[in-house]
């Protein structure tokens, strides 16, 4: 290794680095079998063994038990947006979404494609900025499901509470933010996630699904976009993207040998807590977009005065080894992704480089 440089990208994003270290060990013979993980069956008793572990590593981390189970798809979590409502609204069902950004406006536009879903809430008129407050939106008692984003990576904010939504299935698309801090995955129908921000690459997505709810699968489905029948063959129907789901594996049980979702909290709170703190102290330099009850602890997004001033930030940042800062296409700005793999150490690096960017230009 030459070099590592301060990896603030949306996604993919930033891996463990002793995970990457135990992927290069094993890459050319795979514990000794003499080949690498790239070239193995996925009908190999070897990989049958990353798998299902894998699964169990999954659900222990969530803390779950019987009543889920673990679904590893293709497609990203946008093809999910379209999934979801294929298998979980029966007929004649309708289902009730919040949009608070790009992507559950994206994931509320498929379902209406297929039949009925009412947007209960929307963030749009403040430019994605909240996410709602209890009781500024009612729950349809008869709906398939309540699907809300926890995430939200381009306007960088972030639900600190679960949506109430009674005994209504809740359905999360937690692609940036899962596993980086506890939840109760009992209140969940099911939660889905692509692995490229804090799972692991690009090419898997992780589906947790209720059991209940797989019988709402119907016949006509096709079989790899039927939880029920990817469930009845442990997402071995096809072939799966084995080697995202070996990383999968790896950063998991990485995750769960430093003490679990608790652990992985705390410290996403300081890294967190560092950045904004010198956002708000910058008098005025740099402006956060989210209103600060609703600020991710993921994805950090702010403004400059100008774009050109915004753009020389982002010139002078990767000079100093930061990089991945430059806004989403759409909104501009700045954002910086502090996933649960980038340390405190490339916190207080960007920290000090605001500082310094900030007295040179004010």
């Amino acid at each position: 290794m030459t070099r590592r440089v301060h990896n603030f990208g949306a996604g993919p994003a930033a891996l463990p680095l002793d995970v990457l270290e135990e992927v290069q060990r094993q890459l050319l013979d795979f514990e000794g079998t003499g080949m690498s993980i790239l070239e193995m069956s996925h009908r190999s008793g070897v990989y049958d063994r990353i798998h299902h572990q894998a699964m169990v590593d999954i659900l222990e981390l969530l803390g779950g038990g019987d009543d889920h189970v673990v679904l590893f798809m293709g497609g990203g979590a946008r093809t999910q947006f379209a999934v979801v409502p294929m298998n979980l609204r029966p007929p004649g069902a309708a289902a009730d979404y919040l949009t608070t950004g790009s992507w559950s406006e994206m994931a509320f536009a498929e379902a209406k494609k297929g039949g009925a879903a009412h947007e209960l809430w929307s963030s749009a008129a403040s430019g994605h900025s909240s996410v709602p407050a209890r009781g500024e939106y009612q729950v349809h008692p008869g709906a398939a499901y309540l699907h809300y984003t926890s995430n939200n990576t381009i306007a960088g904010t972030q639900y600190t509470d679960l949506p109430a939504a009674g005994d209504v299935p809740l359905v999360c698309d937690m692609s940036s933010d899962i596993f980086s801090r506890p939840i109760d995955l009992a209140r969940f129908g099911l939660i889905y996630a692509g692995a490229q921000k804090n799972l692991g690459p690009a090419g898997v997505t992780l589906v947790v699904v209720r059991k209940d709810l797989l019988e709402r699968s119907g016949p006509h489905l096709a079989d790899t976009l039927s939880y029920a029948k990817m469930a009845a063959k442990d997402s071995l129907l096809n072939t799966p993207p084995v080697f995202a789901i070996y990383i999968v594996g790896l950063v998991v049980r990485r995750l769960l040998d430093q003490g679990g979702l608790e652990t992985v909290s705390q410290k996403n709170d300081e890294k967190a807590s560092l950045l904004y703190d010198a956002i708000d102290s910058s008098d005025g330099f740099y402006r956060g977009h989210a209103q600060p009850a609703s600020r991710s602890k993921m994805n950090v997004t702010f403004r400059l005065a100008t774009p050109e001033l915004e753009a020389a930030f982002v010139k002078a940042a990767a000079e100093h080894d930061l990089v991945g800062l430059k806004g989403h296409r759409s909104v501009g700005g700045i954002r910086a992704s502090i996933y649960n793999a980038v340390g405190l150490e490339s916190v207080k690096a960007l920290v000090e480089f605001m500082g310094t960017f900030a007295a040179g230009r004010g």
